[in-house]
């Protein structure tokens, strides 16, 4: 007779995790995952119709829930968001740095309102986020950073020039924290998935060429979903990963092999 394995390691039972831009996309799928997985969710973003409907739904799971509407693109909503989550909740165990946006445009069309938008989202947002919810998880010596990067972080792609930018220096980033952090017991780690079936890819995908494109990169010969980013996501948040830190995992159904 077989045995059924456990793997408490996964388990967020009494885990307290903050998602940014947890409304819609991928930000929602995490947050919702946390917390079948056990977590307590505080979710962020600028609009709380969107953010009171995931927490609703956390909260049918048994977990706690709070919405904080937030830009992270503005210091004090960034202290804001983490102070109430230390008024509810005592602690930060994880945080998923996920909000992040994109203006596809070819380089000589960049503008530089669109490169300001993007590194300000994407970078500014995530170092500080990172470095508010980090001061905490130093009192702490313990905690977990996700920060959500790309695989335009590790190679180029077309009408990406501001994006991929970003995404490289998040990369980076997370290998400093790692750094600066390790001795803190504080494990920053990076998710750099592909073309996500989201929202906010839907209208790029749109396009046949640029489809053809993607698809002609992805070996596995399809998009990502947001449920396949949930395995990495729950090991990087849980003990499974305690050794593992500086690290940029790719979900990209082999796109960076190339």
């Amino acid at each position: 007779m077989s045995e059924t394995v456990s793997r408490p390691e996964f388990d967020l039972t009494g885990k307290v995790a903050i998602v940014t831009g947890a409304g819609r996309g991928m930000g929602r799928y995490m947050a919702l995952d946390l917390a079948r997985y056990g977590a307590d969710v505080v979710l962020c973003s600028r609009t709380r119709a969107e953010l009171e409907d995931v927490a609703g739904q956390i909260e049918a799971m048994g977990r706690r829930a709070l919405a904080v509407v937030a830009d992270v693109c503005r210091l004090p909503d960034i202290e804001q968001m983490t102070a109430e989550t230390l008024q509810r909740f005592g602690k930060i165990d994880v945080l998923v740095n996920n909000a992040g946006m994109n203006i596809p445009q070819w380089a000589e069309e960049v503008t530089e309102e669109a490169w300001d938008r993007i590194m300000n989202v994407n970078v500014k947002g995530v170092f500080f986020c990172a470095q508010t919810v980090g001061k905490v998880m130093i009192r702490q010596q313990r905690g977990k950073i996700i920060n959500v990067s790309s695989q335009s972080g590790s190679v180029g792609l077309i009408k990406r020039s501001a994006y991929c930018s970003s995404k490289g220096a998040v990369n980076q980033l997370t290998r400093v924290l790692a750094l600066e952090w390790g001795k803190h017991n504080i494990c920053v780690n990076a998710l750099a998935p592909t073309f996500v079936e989201t929202p906010m890819t839907r209208p790029m995908l749109s396009e046949q060429s640029f489809h053809e494109y993607v698809m002609g990169n992805i070996l596995l010969g399809r998009l990502c979903k947001p449920e396949d980013l949930t395995g990495a996501l729950i090991y990087l948040a849980s003990d499974a990963s305690n050794m593992v830190t500086g690290h940029i995992l790719h979900i990209d159904g082999g796109w960076t092999a190339h």
